[in-house]
């Protein structure tokens, strides 16, 4: 006889990935627990930039556009949904995003390659490429040295903490639990169900999620899975509150509801050291006041650093298992961009539904060609 599965999912990651996609099963009315290691993670959401980003991402992989471009569309309704779970706003706003660029290179270069994604979708795919005039009608406050910027009006940003916020509340409010403070040791399935062990608890489950981001390297084996992601450091400057005078994010930097500036520019291979540097604080800071002059006469309130998850490829790993039918492994590194995805068509895959097409090949397979 099979064993009772007290769970129809068990999700392993408390993250923005692993609670999109908790709080896209709870919604669908399953019984859902998902177990958190705590503060003492190298925790991803900590240091995101808030970004629902489209532009640039998918070149020569238009299936990860395709998802990429499905999810931005679907952020207002999602956004919408998680405040009426959950009672709060996570201030999106998408009116279009920036990327700044130094020099008409640069500019020509950006404008080639989203020219490039837009011939391999076959489909929609705004952008708009302007000079610095065209620029300054959409942001008055750019400095003289920057030559242009490419515009898309699928672009945005949330604040990521309200986001992760308005997550946990949905989740609870829709009968999920929330297990904090519970490391991983042992998986096994057992009769078709998976036994989970943290410390003295056994969790049991019909199903099993690992979103558990720099985690599933050593979960996803245990489920006859792959997930060979590493850690790559951003460092991420924070100002004072200042008068708004940044409707639409850029790339490295975005003015929050608050007032505040985020700034970040920084990709580093530095395994798990999630410090600063003051030689990479300096320069992000100094483009950043290139870009806004204004910045110069602003002070800086904190910094810190935060490490990306990032595979092989810098694509997204979704895959069932073979080994252990009903377990599953989501890595990604744009969490806020494609919750609305994991919160739907993958939540829905992984409730038994048919895989979403664009996702088909992040397998980890592609590693080993």
């Amino acid at each position: 006889m099979k064993p009772h599965a007290e769970l129809d999912t068990l999700v392993i990651g408390g993250g923005v990935v692993g609670m999109s996609v908790a709080y896209g099963l709870a919604r669908a009315g399953e019984r859902v627990r998902l177990l958190d290691e705590g503060d003492d993670a190298f925790r991803a959401a900590r240091g995101n930039f808030g970004l629902v980003w489209v532009q640039g991402k998918g070149l020569d992989r238009p299936a990860y556009a395709r998802w990429t471009l499905a999810a931005a569309q679907q952020w207002h309704a999602f956004a919408q949904e998680l405040a009426q779970h959950s009672g709060v706003d996570v201030e999106l706003s998408q009116i279009g995003g920036l990327i700044l660029c130094m020099d008409e290179a640069e500019l020509a270069q950006r404008a080639a390659g989203l020219a490039a994604v837009r011939q391999q979708l076959g489909q929609p795919y705004p952008f708009e490429v302007l000079d610095l005039k065209q620029l300054r009608a959409l942001s008055p406050l750019v400095g003289p040295d920057v030559a242009g910027a490419v515009f898309c009006p699928l672009d945005g940003h949330v604040s990521p903490l309200r986001l992760l916020h308005a997550l946990f509340k949905s989740f609870q409010n829709l009968g999920g639990e929330l297990c904090a403070g519970m490391p991983v040791e042992a998986i096994e399935q057992r009769g078709g169900v998976f036994h989970v062990r943290t410390g003295h608890t056994e969790h049991v489950a019909a199903k099993l999620v690992l979103a558990a981001g720099l985690g599933n390297r050593v979960l996803a084996p245990m489920v006859g899975l792959e997930a060979p992601v590493k850690p790559v450091r951003g460092q991420i400057l924070v100002t004072e509150r200042v008068q708004p005078f940044l409707r639409h994010p850029s790339l490295h930097v975005r003015q929050t509801g608050e007032g505040v500036v985020q700034i970040g520019d920084s990709k580093e291979d530095v395994g798990l050291d999630d410090g600063t540097t003051l030689a990479q604080l300096a320069r992000i800071a100094e483009r950043a006041m290139r870009c806004f002059p204004l910045l110069k006469q602003v002070n800086i309130v904190r910094t810190w650093g935060a490490l990306r998850v990032m595979s092989p490829d810098g694509f997204p790993i979704y895959q069932a298992s073979t080994a252990c039918p009903g377990a599953f492994v989501v890595t990604c590194h744009s969490g806020v961009t494609l919750a609305s995805q994991h919160a739907g068509a993958l939540a829905d895959w992984i409730q038994g539904g048919t895989e979403p097409a664009d996702i088909s090949g992040f397998k980890a397979e592609r590693f080993h060609v």
